[in-house]
């Protein structure tokens, strides 16, 4: 006979700080931040891509990191502040979006939330990546239309407008 521990699958509250708001959720502890995000905040822009940390869809940023938030159980984000894609609003964020559609970065779009998040933790921790550093921050973000090369150029691009005033 198998038994089942039942704590498990408690339900606890969390206060979590997700876009400079706190909030308390109600969640069983190994719920992984994206479907609370989703589910019980309704902040559908994160989103659901692989379940394994490998596609980048639901990148977010945890203390201005880049972290996939579907592998980080809502127990684990503590007192830590989330910025999803909703709650981007900073310069490097304006430039990158206006540069998106410069350069005509999205096809189908399912990709670009978790893309933009990746960029903006780039650009916020280096103004002038170079392509390898684009390439080690943008690592493990799977895009299926395949336009990385014009994801490469609207970095570029958002890190120029960066120098001016």
């Amino acid at each position: 006979m198998s038994w089942v521990n039942l704590k498990e699958f408690e339900v606890a509250a969390y206060k979590v700080n997700i876009n400079g708001r706190v909030e308390t959720v109600e969640a069983e502890p190994d719920t992984p931040l994206l479907w609370v995000l989703r589910d019980k905040m309704n902040l559908t822009g994160t989103k659901y891509g692989c379940g394994k940390a490998l596609c980048g869809a639901c990148t977010v940023h945890l203390n201005g990191v880049a972290t996939r938030s579907c592998v980080l159980p809502v127990s684990g984000v503590g007192e830590n502040k989330v910025v999803t894609i909703e709650g981007l609003k900073d310069d490097n964020a304006t430039r990158l979006q206006q540069s998106w559609i410069k350069h005509n970065v999205p096809q189908c779009g399912y990709c670009q939330a978790g893309q933009i998040m990746s960029a903006a933790a780039l650009l916020a921790s280096n103004n002038k990546p170079d392509d390898a550093a684009i390439d080690a921050a943008m690592n493990g973000n799977i895009c299926r239309c395949g336009t990385y090369q014009r994801i490469r150029a609207a970095i570029k691009d958002a890190a120029a407008q960066g120098d001016t005033p």
